[in-house]
């Protein structure tokens, strides 16, 4: 009976070598029969003889994952007699890397569950830990964002990433496309930011010689080069309201015409925007169309800001500090870590990794202590302070006088008190309307009302 058993678990492992993607064959007792080529190439050899347990071979366990505080995929396929599907953090050669794990039941002919087909599709650009990867945390809001990532991504859905500037929007853009379909192909990114009518439709669209002044030959749009594989609109918020309804027909049609041509030319892309905005305040106020939002609004995933994944802080330090420390090995204690987590990071990611830069130009040592993190935070108020003082001096608002005989009304002196905030914030209307002490809607209707 053994015999026969082991004959039949030859067989189906021969049958793995028809997936794609890492597999491997177990049993209902958690142990390995079989690999195929793909998961040794990407996890390594499995020594049979010892009768390996996957959640040995994958998590360094001595029991299943559902009795060391995971969740289990092989004890859910029994319980559900159908394919389960999981987001794990394995043992790799590479260190610890985020696993999408899909477990496929395999019934006898008495159909009773038998063997289980544990597929295995790293999730690109992330791990657990430090490594080469740049997605880097194990923290609960960390691999929620991760899962939706992993199961969107095998699919053709337009994704929106919802979230503060710094949080590594373009990054999870950047894993979608590398875990899709469409990997082989370019992802191309448009920087929607500042862009005004002409620049943002000669940057998506191109443009043919002579199309307007400046235009001395043909130039393709980023539209064009996205063909087959992946368009990341970042800060989709900005583009002009104008625009809107031309990126609305190119999503709509899947044609455009380039700038100055008659032309009308197709593109075979999936889309992925993103923004810090709220485009729902923005459609109610009038600045975002309505159509082009739920056009766009098929999959969004929101990426956790830095205070929401805390826990993330000392991999996501010890990452950063790894690629930019040239090869020398910088220490973060445990009190450098705690004055790092007391802090409200903004600027997320990208405000911590300046901030760790400036430690290890700050640290006499390869020791980075809490110290030294004070250091860097005493630098950043002085600095900070000294602008606000600058911009307080040079955009004071003065209040109009009386020339000619007349006197401002208060609609026209509060909207010169907007202005003078809005010129002193950037343009930033969220920030205006906090410190005035208004929803953004309603500082959107007192500028429409001069």
């Amino acid at each position: 009976m053994e015999r026969i058993a082991s004959d039949k678990a030859h067989d189906l492992g021969a049958m793995l070598e028809g997936y794609e993607c890492p597999a491997i064959l177990v049993s209902a007792h958690y142990e390995i029969l079989a690999t195929n080529a793909e998961y040794r190439q990407a996890f390594g050899d499995i020594e049979f003889d010892a009768a390996p347990r996957c959640y040995e071979i994958s998590h360094g366990y001595s029991k299943p994952c559902d009795q060391s505080g995971e969740d289990c995929p092989l004890g859910a396929a029994v319980a559900s007699g159908h394919k389960e599907r999981v987001l794990h953090v394995h043992q790799t050669p590479r260190g610890r890397e985020h696993v999408d794990v899909e477990m496929v039941p395999i019934r006898d002919s008495r159909g009773e569950l038998a063997y289980f087909v544990e597929l295995l599709r790293p999730v690109p650009l992330a791990s657990g830990e430090v490594a080469a990867q740049e997605l880097v945390g194990s923290s609960p809001p960390f691999e929620r964002m991760l899962a939706k990532i992993s199961r969107v991504a095998a699919t053709d859905a337009s994704v929106l990433l919802l979230g503060e500037s710094g949080t590594g929007k373009e990054l999870a853009a950047r894993a979608i496309h590398m875990a899709s379909k469409r990997s082989a192909k370019p992802m191309v990114t448009l920087e929607c930011a500042g862009l005004s009518d002409a620049l943002f439709e000669s940057e998506l669209f191109g443009h043919v010689k002579g199309a307007f002044t400046g235009a001395h030959a043909n130039k393709k749009g980023l539209v064009e080069l996205a063909n087959g594989g992946t368009l990341f609109l970042d800060e989709l918020g900005d583009i002009p309201l104008g625009m809107q309804v031309k990126l609305l027909r190119l999503l709509e049609t899947g044609t455009f015409r380039p700038v100055g041509s008659g032309e009308v030319k197709t593109s075979n892309f999936r889309l992925i925007c993103a923004t810090h905005k709220n485009l729902q305040q923005m459609v109610n106020a009038g600045e975002f169309r309505n159509d082009l939002f739920y056009r766009i609004n098929v999959f969004p995933i929101a990426i956790p800001s830095l205070a929401e994944r805390v826990e993330d802080l000392p991999a996501l330090s010890k990452a950063i500090l790894a690629r930019f420390a040239g090869g020398e090995k910088f220490h973060l204690t445990n009190s450098a870590i705690r004055e790092l987590a007391a802090y409200r990071f903004r600027g997320n990611i990208r405000e911590l990794r300046n901030l760790l830069y400036r430690a290890v130009v700050l640290a006499d040592t390869n020791v980075i202590d809490s110290k030294v993190i004070a250091l860097c935070f005493e630098e950043d108020k002085s600095i900070v302070q000294n602008q606000s003082d600058e911009m307080r001096d040079e955009t004071a608002f003065a209040f109009p006088s009386a020339g000619g005989g007349r006197w401002p009304n208060l609609r026209e002196l509060e909207h010169e008190y907007i202005e003078s905030m809005l010129r002193e914030f950037g343009g930033d209307k969220r920030r205006v309307a906090e410190q005035l002490g208004i929803s953004e809607r309603s500082l959107y209707r007192k500028l429409q009302n001069k």
